[in-house]
């Protein structure tokens, strides 16, 4: 054989390499999310106030419930989150649609014949369930693998060889999911270049809703089931990145008139954000809070409280659509606020909700709320995000009073969707910190590519797809090629 048939020979198997670099699976995801009300700025307009603060009430019931059965302490589950995506699980690939929630650690789907699982909802979105017999790749999870220890933090004493991981969880506004794990394989979008993405195929373990409460079944907030970003070792993330596939860093933008927006596994290279460390060992995304202000004047903030007292950590959730404060934080900012328009005649509606008429540019007559924390880092909120427009000229505070909320009248300070939309939110659980800026969530991010370090844009609702073939196809495809070539010139 000459020089000229071995390079070309060379040249096929050079081809055989790229093809197989480009379709490694390490890298970053991309969800797609939806707002179920079309987004906050829309959200009065289809559903009442008092459906957002239930929306709430039922998600911080469980956030700060009992758990059961040494499940982690994730907070909620359905009617978690405004915002939902949706996942392709088993095969032949099935689609669903699950909440998005960076409260909660665990991925759960309603399994087939499901006891008292929803079957409709209120978005049009036909409901399925998972049924293990119909995936070829699908299996049951036993008590006895590393996955259930694992989720436990401790191998369970009562497990027989091959008997399923089961779960329980109990909330403490009395609903109540329960099932059994199984693992199945996952199709992801992969970032692989400027506005587009190629599948990923990745064995994940999730759970299998086999009974529901009252509390999980109402129709309206239904979907098929959670998708969790919690700090456990168990969730998604976790197992993605345990399998080398990506690092354990998201984020996302939600937009906040329109809803949707960005939702990103990967580290973000453009456009940068501050960053502050995250309390540590908290099952939620909590940092410290040194101070608040309205209009540019700081509130006094009552130091029993903010001295080593809960109020003093600000806990971030995308899951919460409102925001809630300590009272005395709450009446203050709510005075000032008011205080800023003399003429303004407030009524109280649903007992929950300060509102009043206006006709006029909002942000131009109204303060911004700036949250301060560690290393000068500051968070502002302004009036089109916290001022819900019920009506044409009818609008309603955002702001909530924690202590009147919550059953026990804990005094927290929980950061809602009014405070997180229009920004970009970045979760980095490499280094155990959480960052933000304001952007445009309507445009598009940076985000970096692990395997050629390249940064390659990611957008909202803009996502193509441009499927990479099967890595085992392309190579039998090229190996075809170079045999064929080889048969040629000998």
């Amino acid at each position: 054989m000459d020089c000229g048939r071995k390079a070309m020979i060379l040249i096929f198997l050079m081809m055989l390499l790229l093809v197989n670099v480009m379709c490694m699976v390490k890298g970053n995801v991309v969800f797609e999310v939806h707002h179920k009300y079309g987004g906050l700025g829309q959200a009065t307009a289809t559903a009442t106030l008092s459906a957002l603060r239930e929306h709430d009430l039922r998600r911080h019931g469980r956030m700060l419930g009992s758990i059961d059965f040494q499940l982690r302490g994730d907070g909620s589950f359905y009617n978690a989150a405004l915002y939902y995506t949706k996942i392709t699980i088993g095969t032949p690939p099935v689609d669903y649609h699950v909440q998005v929630d960076t409260g909660s650690d665990i991925l759960w789907v309603n399994c087939q014949n499901c006891e008292r699982c929803p079957t409709k909802s209120d978005f049009n979105i036909p409901l399925k369930q998972y049924d293990l017999k119909a995936s070829s790749t699908g299996q049951t999870v036993s008590c006895d693998q590393d996955f259930c220890a694992a989720e436990f933090d401790s191998p369970n004493l009562n497990c027989k060889v091959g008997k399923n991981c089961e779960y329980i969880v109990a909330y403490g506004d009395g609903s109540r999911t329960e099932g059994y794990f199984v693992r199945d394989f996952f199709k992801l979008d992969q970032v692989t270049g400027n506005l587009q993405t190629s599948l990923m195929n990745g064995s994940i373990a999730f759970g299998c809703s086999a009974k529901q409460s009252e509390g999980f079944v109402s129709s309206s907030g239904a979907l098929d089931g959670i998708i969790g970003f919690g700090q456990a070792n168990t969730s998604i993330l976790s197992q993605l990145a345990s399998s080398g596939k990506v690092k354990k860093i998201f984020s996302h933008c939600l937009n906040h008139k329109k809803g949707g927006g960005i939702f990103a596994i990967g580290e973000v290279v453009q456009p940068k954000v501050n960053r502050i460390k995250l309390v540590p060992n908290q099952p939620h995304y909590n940092v410290v809070l040194k101070g608040v202000e309205v209009g540019g004047q700081l509130l006094n903030l009552p130091s029993a409280l903010f001295d080593g007292g809960l109020g003093r950590r600000a806990t971030i959730d995308s899951g919460t659509t409102l925001a809630y404060l300590p009272s005395e934080v709450y009446q203050q900012l709510l005075d000032k606020i008011i205080a800023h328009r003399s003429d303004l005649k407030t009524y109280v509606v649903e007992q929950r909700f300060t509102c009043f008429w206006y006709n006029g540019n909002i942000d131009d007559e109204f303060p911004v709320v700036g949250f301060h924390f560690e290393d000068s880092i500051s968070l502002p909120v302004y009036p089109h995000n916290y001022l819900l427009k019920v009506n044409d000229k009818e609008y309603c505070i955002g702001w909530q009073n924690s202590k009147t909320h919550t059953k026990k009248g804990r005094e927290i300070t929980l950061l809602g969707d009014i405070v997180l939309s229009d920004k970009l939110i970045l979760y980095d659980l490499e280094n155990q910190n959480i960052g933000w800026t304001e952007y445009d969530c309507l445009s598009s991010i940076q985000v970096r590519d692990e395997v050629s370090g390249n940064a390659y844009s990611v957008g909202a609702h803009s996502i193509s797809s441009a499927l990479c073939p099967s890595a085992v196809n392309v190579v039998s495809f090229l190996l075809l090629i170079a045999a064929t070539l080889f048969y040629l010139i000998e």
